[in-house]
């Protein structure tokens, strides 16, 4: 079979798995819940007039009305401003970072099923021996190195979960390297990187997109952990973690400054998880969930 003849097979097999996909109650619940916090986060800033990092110590730690319905924080700052302000940081460094960490470990993954032999040999132990450490110290031993800020959190991510990735990239790709058109492909003298972007990559597309929606759900949980932790977003940078952290002392007292970006951070995750889940089952792709 020659790369022309993979072109159509390719495109109705998109075309299949779109109409399987819109039939997954599951899939258009998450990408809906997705789809609604990606909406508020780019209106943020006409959703409300508060400006979510101004101090106002005459309205500190006030509890919802009609002025602030979420009620304040211990600063005076609005909460709900916060909390529409910080899917913004959410999305914006875990999109960053899951797509960085998928996008390596799919181009390493596919290198080593179509290349085998030592350097597969080598990439696994040098897998298994990145996965041996907790995903949380890893990452605490990046970030601590490296110090903080969107940049180094993204490496850290990356360097956290592409291994992760890489096993199950590879797992799809070893199932596609014997086809005959990737044969034909090495016979005909075309370079590793084509083969992966013509033969290989639009044959295990599904694997990837269900791949990207689990990663992303670990990164969002594992991104506000460190912001909790105080090695994420620096103040007074709105946050679902550090507002958290910030407002935890005073739960009794204003419980909606913590319960606001807990609730906006589960529905996320929620939705990523729905997501993850329906796109599997729509597409038949069985989803190797790790330790994260």
């Amino acid at each position: 079979m020659t790369t022309l003849d993979t072109v159509p097979t390719t495109a109705v097999r998109g075309t299949r798995a779109w109409r399987t996909l819109s039939t997954s109650r599951t899939a258009l619940i998450g990408l809906s819940i997705v789809a609604v916090h990606v909406v508020i986060a780019l209106l943020a800033p006409l959703l409300t007039s508060y400006d979510p990092i101004a101090n106002d110590a005459n309205h500190a730690l006030l509890g919802p009305s009609w002025s602030h319905w979420a009620g304040t924080d211990q600063y005076g700052r609005d909460v709900l401003a916060r909390v529409l302000h910080g899917g913004r940081y959410a999305l914006g460094v875990s999109v960053a970072a899951t797509l960085l960490t998928v996008a390596l470990g799919t181009v390493i993954g596919c290198a080593a099923a179509l290349r085998g032999g030592w350097f597969d040999d080598v990439l696994g132990r040098v897998l298994d021996a990145i996965l041996s450490i907790p995903s949380v110290l890893a990452l605490l031993v990046v970030v601590t190195a490296l110090g903080t800020g969107p940049a180094v959190i993204v490496l850290a991510v990356a360097i956290t979960y592409v291994p992760q990735v890489v096993r199950v990239v590879r797992g799809a790709a070893l199932a596609v390297v014997p086809a005959d058109y990737v044969t034909a492909a090495r016979a005909r003298g075309e370079s590793t990187w084509s083969i992966l972007r013509r033969e290989i990559l639009p044959n295990i597309t599904d694997v990837v997109c269900v791949e990207f929606a689990m990663r992303a759900s670990w990164v969002v949980l594992l991104i506000s952990s460190l912001s909790f932790l105080g090695f994420g977003a620096d103040p007074p940078t709105p946050d679902w973690g550090l507002m958290v952290a910030e407002n935890r002392t005073a739960i009794t007292v204003v419980p909606m400054a913590s319960l606001a970006p807990i609730i906006a951070l589960a529905t996320l995750v929620v939705g990523l998880n729905l997501a993850a889940d329906g796109l599997s089952k729509a597409w038949g792709v069985d989803r190797i969930r790790e330790g994260s």
